[in-house]
């Protein structure tokens, strides 16, 4: 894993801060705060990106649902490829609890 490159003292304070959070209404308070919308939505086109492609939609198909660039999609598509499988645990876990 590369995650050693990226761990450090203010990003786990970031992450507990987030996993803190109680429900939805808090998420949007936080990340208001702490991002611009522009920000906010390119995460979340990248995580309907991911969901997209591992439904198997086209990158036609992606591109015309979501606006993402070609190149969003591929660098989604390596991680999900290649990469620590964050996505895929996301997706799951959104998966499961509508499931409940």
């Amino acid at each position: 894993m590369q995650l050693d490159k990226i761990k450090g003292k203010e990003l786990e304070q970031l992450f507990k801060s987030i996993l803190s959070l109680e429900n939805l209404d808090e998420c949007y308070i936080f990340f208001d705060d702490l991002c611009t919308v522009n920000e906010m939505k390119s995460m979340a086109q990248r995580l309907e990106v991911a969901r997209m492609l591992r439904e198997g939609f086209t990158y036609n198909q992606i591109e015309e649902e979501t606006g993402a660039s070609t190149a969003t999609i591929s660098r989604v598509k390596r991680c999900l490829n290649y990469g620590n499988d964050g996505y895929q645990l996301a997706l799951d876990r959104i998966e499961d609890s509508e499931k409940e």
